[in-house]
């Protein structure tokens, strides 16, 4: 993975944990990885070494088969040098690592779907259509298929590069105070900035991570059945995201495409599977710092047949972003006839003017009690318990905001200042007030586990276990919602209506007042809301397996899983509508021979929301079959039959209504 590297030979072990793991663990309901760096020792020894890997035993990509594309060519130099030793015998060690990649893959442009050559015409397969003269110049921005075509449709593909230039430097130093003391320190950097082509190889796009940590330990015995470990962590990094650093496609950067203002030319997206296009250069992107401050400390105290672990963990999150909302505009299309005769569903894009930096805080508290007992000979018990919880999420210029019902007029914010709260010169909130209230206050997590061996010979156990894991509300989920939403950042939406056409609006400069950016006003701006008192949102865990041993050196286990995911966050299609009824035919929206604006809430032109109403469950079969042999050898096969369902199995879902109601 590109940013999040250790180095080849900077790990001295690591684990890897997947569920049902003892209360020492927080923070998350997934699986936990720990690694342990490496550190000097009394004799000094480094190594260089160089992995190389290339295309040459590669199978091409299927659609660059089947539009007789060559096979991308791959290139990966991953080298470096790792070196350790003694600064002071039996006292102080020092150990350090360097390693970079220079990665150079040929990328399949993701087969795009485009119209084909007829349609592009006007000649679709339902008919033909008269293709419109504005719309012809944008037609420029999508390539011509060269893959298969079925109907109005065929597939784009072309041999990209994306070009990887990584650098990372781990470093430690130990140190001895005494018998009974022990400290060391570290400190990881980690540079990778990538670029590639977009899917329609219309121009460069750069990503890039930096990311810096920092971490001093000291342990410390009391007594041979006592011993304490005391961390405090800083965790920085620094992402780019999608930012547009070179035209491919001259057309990208003619500003006679754009119609928002000051910008080149607009987000394209068609309805019924065609790929987006996306907006000219330079478009928006985004810039996110994440700072973490954590505080740890944990005491392992052993009492007979207990092994006890008990633990404080502390973290003031400080994440600050920026980012250009859709400075273009996003145009969407409910079908290819209405791209190719310039009929627009509706428009959204931000709004110059107000330049939004925001700084989102947060802190995290937990404390834990685990006691591994080994309550017989055959028999182990692992009981804990967890309590965490965190903050309400605060900005610090107080720029959250959130409608206190779908209907209301205006939305509460963190602060009422008229400088950071008035739209369009009038006021933008109605008061202050809390983002939301806090749902973590009764985070208790019980942790339970057990393993015995029937018999007592060493040749069968049963092992099982159940968890509780809470999904904290960290400031990463709101990321997206809090980014657009009016009045700390003006983002419009207008929708194609008896009373607001938008018929004929692509092409049309901003300035014309027969411009679609010249119906963007106060009522199109974009509102937010969140359940003001959300549910707690965690997830339940359950497994029991049986492992026996059925000849000598053959081990065969049979498992069951589950879990079940409970009050879920799901992120919401612009609530801002009278949802359409499905029939037979397709979707029926609602009839309006008035003309009369069917929005919940007319103060907006669209409302995303926030609920915590998803659930998800999983539940499966696990049978696993190992073989050692000699020297080291070791044969294993597996199988898995499980079911899963959820209610949204990805924060931003997919639509299925054929007309674009969703605004994301």
């Amino acid at each position: 993975m590109i940013g999040v590297s250790l180095g080849v030979d900077a790990i001295q072990e690591f684990s890897v944990l997947t569920g049902n793991y003892s209360a020492e663990y927080g923070r998350t309901s997934g699986g936990v990885v720990n690694a342990i760096s490496k550190s000097g020792t009394n004799a000094f020894h480094g190594d260089v070494y160089e992995f190389l890997r290339n295309d040459k035993l590669d199978a091409n990509d299927f659609f660059s088969n089947a539009s007789n594309q060559p096979k991308p060519p791959y290139k990966r130099n991953q080298f470096g040098a790792a070196a350790g030793g003694p600064i002071r015998k039996d006292r102080t060690f020092i150990f350090g690592d360097y390693e970079g990649i220079r990665q150079s893959q040929g990328i399949v442009g993701s087969a795009a779907v485009v119209p084909s050559d007829a349609a592009r015409a006007g000649n679709l397969t339902a008919g033909r259509v008269n293709v419109d003269p504005l719309v012809q110049k944008y037609l420029t921005l999508i390539p011509h298929a060269n893959g298969p075509i079925t109907g109005d449709k065929g597939v784009f593909t072309f041999a990209g590069v994306r070009k990887v230039t990584e650098n990372f430097v781990t470093s430690r130093v130990d140190h001895k105070i005494s018998d009974t003391d022990s400290l060391f320190g570290t400190y990881m950097y980690d540079d990778a900035p990538y670029n590639q082509p977009d899917s329609f190889n219309n121009s460069y796009i750069l990503s890039q991570t930096t990311r810096h940590i920092a971490a001093i330990e000291e342990n410390h015995i009391f007594s041979p059945g006592l011993v304490n470990s005391a961390r405090l962590g800083f965790n920085r990094n620094a992402v780019i995201n999608y930012q547009q650093v070179q035209a491919i496609n001259p057309a990208v950067a003619d500003p006679s495409l754009g119609i928002m203002l000051g910008r080149n030319s607009p987000d394209i997206r068609i309805s019924g599977g065609f790929a987006r296009l996306n907006a000219g250069f330079p478009g928006g992107f985004s810039h996110h710092n994440w700072n973490s401050y954590q505080l740890y400390d944990d005491a392992f105290l052993t009492r007979g047949t207990h092994s006890l672990k008990f633990g404080f963990a502390g973290e003031n999150m400080r994440y600050n972003f920026f980012q250009f909302y859709n400075p273009q505009g996003i145009v969407r299309f409910n079908s290819l006839a209405n791209f190719l005769t310039n009929q627009p569903q509706s428009l959204e894009g931000g709004l110059p003017g107000r330049i939004n930096p925001r700084g989102l805080r947060q802190t995290l508290l937990g404390g834990y009690v685990q006691d591994d007992w080994h309550a017989s000979h055959n028999l182990t018990l692992n009981l804990g318990l967890r309590y965490e919880m965190t903050t309400v999420l605060s900005e610090v210029q107080g720029k959250l905001t959130n409608l206190p019902t779908m209907s209301a007029p205006l939305p509460y914010c963190g602060t009422t200042k008229p400088e950071l709260t008035d739209v369009f010169g009038k006021p933008g909130c109605t008061g202050a007030a809390p983002y939301y209230s806090n749902p973590t206050i009764r985070n208790f997590e019980p942790r339970f586990g057990f393993a015995w061996d029937p018999r007592g010979n060493g040749k069968m156990a049963v092992r099982g276990g159940f968890a509780i894991f809470d999904i904290l509300p960290l400031p990463g989920y709101y990321y997206t919602q809090q980014g657009i939403e009016t009045p700390f950042t003006l983002v419009g939406v207008v929708t194609n209506s008896p009373t607001t056409s938008l018929a004929g609006t692509l092409g049309i400069p901003p300035t014309d007042p027969r411009s679609a950016y010249a119906k963007l006003g106060a009522g199109s701006l974009t509102g937010g809301y969140m359940e003001p008192n959300p549910k707690r949102n965690y997830v339940e865990q359950w497994n029991l397996n049986v492992q026996r041993e059925i000849a000598p050196n053959l081990t065969a286990t049979v498992g069951y899983i589950g879990s079940h995911g409970v009050h879920m966050l799901l992120r919401g299609d612009d609530g801002n509508m009278v949802l359409p009824t499905k029939t037979s035919a397709g979707y029926l929206w609602p009839f309006n021979p008035t003309g009369r604006d069917l929005r919940i809430n007319p103060n907006f032109g669209g409302i995303r929301f926030l609920s915590f109403g998803g659930s998800s469950s999983y539940e499966g079969l696990q049978t696993n079959i190992q073989k050692r042999m000699s020297h080291g050898f070791q044969f294993g096969g597996s199988y898995t039959y499980s079911k899963a369902m959820d209610d949204s199995s990805a924060t931003i879902a997919g639509d299925a209504f054929s007309n674009s109601v969703t605004s994301w």
